[in-house]
């Protein structure tokens, strides 16, 4: 009898061993470091321990199902993006997805060109597809709340790293965007651009045409001079960078003729003005230069024919086609050696 009973309490204790070491000890059964668990909004508890099983994220799911609802979690499933680190065990699992402990997700903006790269970014950052966002960006309604509109609104979208849960919504997207646009935008700032004759909306168009132009820092003030010169002089921008945005083609390297005749608000060679919404989103520091372009008289530039990527400007025309020429004339001859050397690398 005493063994029988010492039997059954040692198998009494192996058990709660057991159960202990299932609550407490790791849980998951993934490989790699983490496994981002995506509920959607609206998901039941029934649909989320199907995921899991199906997914093998957890070693036992029948014990997470013990446990879940012993905690009241099937009452309490909140969307979001939770991370489950390799090791994690139930108790901490389920402590998380009860208690909505989501993980931050990290929108990254360095260049976007069009509302739909930036509606394809934000789709595959949060909840909401692209088409989602994009319908917002395109609704006048949605994006007057910020003082914006379809062809703007892009102009409030500043490079950087802005943090979301993943459930959030295309607002709440665009409402912190907007509000680091608005810090940006100091009163110093805003009375450089006064004294410009432009709204902040404008300079950004103007900048992003610079940022399109050249990387070089030490050239886009006076890039920006010679558009704001034309401007002043009722002359058209001119800006090649214009017509690839038109055309949607960004991959151009040369501008032909054929190229300046597309009809869109945004080919500088055709229409007047600045074109109504920024071309790709610019850097803070080309903001600036536009913001501190000096007083020039250059109305022309070309890229230096030393191919360092810097740029010669110059106040007429006749000196321009001087510079022009220099550059192309050394593009030919480079054009000319690289094909030569190609030639005598092919022969046997």
């Amino acid at each position: 009898m005493k063994r029988v009973l010492l039997f059954i309490i040692l198998a009494l204790i192996l058990m709660a061993g057991f159960i202990s070491w299932s609550l407490v000890g790791p849980a998951t059964a993934f490989e790699g470091k983490s496994y981002a668990l995506l509920i959607h909004t609206g998901t039941n508890y029934e649909t989320v321990l199907s995921k899991l099983k199906e997914e093998k994220v957890i070693i036992n799911p029948a014990i997470f199902n013990l446990l879940a609802r012993q905690l009241g979690y099937p009452e309490k499933v909140k969307a979001g993006r939770y991370l489950i680190q390799k090791g994690n065990s139930l108790i901490t699992i389920l402590r998380k997805l009860r208690n909505g402990q989501q993980d931050p997700v990290n929108l990254v903006i360095t260049k976007l060109r069009t509302k739909e790269d930036f509606a394809g970014l934000a789709g595959r950052k949060f909840e909401f597809d692209s088409a989602s966002f994009i319908r917002f960006l395109d609704n006048n309604d949605s994006v007057a709340r910020y003082a914006l509109d379809t062809n703007t609104v892009m102009t409030a979208i500043l490079p950087d790293t802005y943090t979301y849960f993943w459930n959030t919504t295309p607002s709440r997207v665009m409402e912190k965007i907007v509000k680091t646009s608005r810090d940006f935008w100091t009163s110093e700032r805003l009375e450089l651009a006064r004294s410009k004759g432009f709204t902040p909306a404008q300079v950004v168009i103007l900048a992003s045409i610079v940022d399109e132009e050249t990387n070089k820092k030490e050239d886009k003030g006076n890039i920006a001079s010679v558009y704001i010169n034309r401007m002043n002089k009722g002359m058209k921008l001119g800006a090649d960078p214009t017509v690839k945005f038109a055309l949607r083609d960004f991959g151009l390297k040369r501008i032909y003729n054929k190229h300046l005749a597309v009809e869109s608000p945004y080919n500088t060679y055709r229409v007047a003005g600045l074109p109504p919404g920024p071309i790709c989103t610019p850097q803070r520091e080309t903001i600036d230069a536009v913001l501190h372009a000096p007083a020039t008289n250059y109305l022309f530039f070309v890229a230096k024919s030393d191919f360092s990527g810097y740029h010669v400007f110059a106040e007429t025309y006749e000196q321009h086609l001087q510079f022009a020429k220099a550059y192309q004339l050394a593009l030919d001859n480079y054009l000319k050696s690289k094909s030569a050397g190609e030639d005598n690398g092919n022969k046997p």
